[in-house]
């Protein structure tokens, strides 16, 4: 059985909610990288960021992926930048199995409107303006998501299907 499961994409794009609901169905632990982190470092991102600026961040949060990838049955929320920096992406998949919850753009955009305030890089965005920062990132990011063993549809894909892909997934594939 796959020991260690890493869900990567977009903010917005589910990784929280499916990996709960994996976790449970599974009978893994669930862990959310973001919280991880702000649990390990003592303080919010956001604090972190303002503290060690954002090359202090990737080079703590590569930390944390390397951690991460030392642990056993689990399934792990990453942020939605991890898998984009240093060698984040390549560590996941040598440990585990990565799957990409790919989402549209425009679904993500309505996803994200109803929870700006909780997202500071979003909150005084007009709703056109979080569409094309998101078209933007999302192109900057998906080369990175798409080295995942699994792309998979974030929007349509019933949660049911997900342990089925992952049982059904060849070890040997992993790397």
């Amino acid at each position: 059985m796959i020991r260690r499961i890493f869900l990567v994409g977009f903010m917005g794009s589910g990784k929280t909610t499916i990996g709960k609901f994996i976790a449970h169905d599974m009978n893994l632990t669930f862990v959310d990288m973001d919280d991880y982190f702000e649990q390990k470092h003592n303080c919010t991102i956001k604090q972190y960021f303002a503290l060690h600026g954002e090359d202090g961040f990737r080079k703590a949060e590569n930390e944390v992926v390397a951690e991460l990838c030392e642990k056993q049955d689990v399934i792990v929320a990453t942020g939605g930048g991890a898998p984009c920096f240093y060698n984040n992406m390549e560590l996941m998949r040598k440990a585990g199995l990565t799957i990409y919850l790919n989402v549209e753009p425009a679904d993500l955009a309505k996803r994200l409107s109803n929870a700006k305030e909780n997202r500071p890089l979003l909150a005084d965005k007009t709703d056109e303006e979080l569409l094309a920062y998101i078209e933007s990132k999302l192109g900057e990011r998906e080369g990175f998501y798409r080295q995942a063993h699994l792309i998979v549809d974030g929007e349509h894909l019933p949660f049911s299907t997900y342990k089925t892909l992952i049982e059904m997934f060849p070890e040997d594939e992993l790397n």
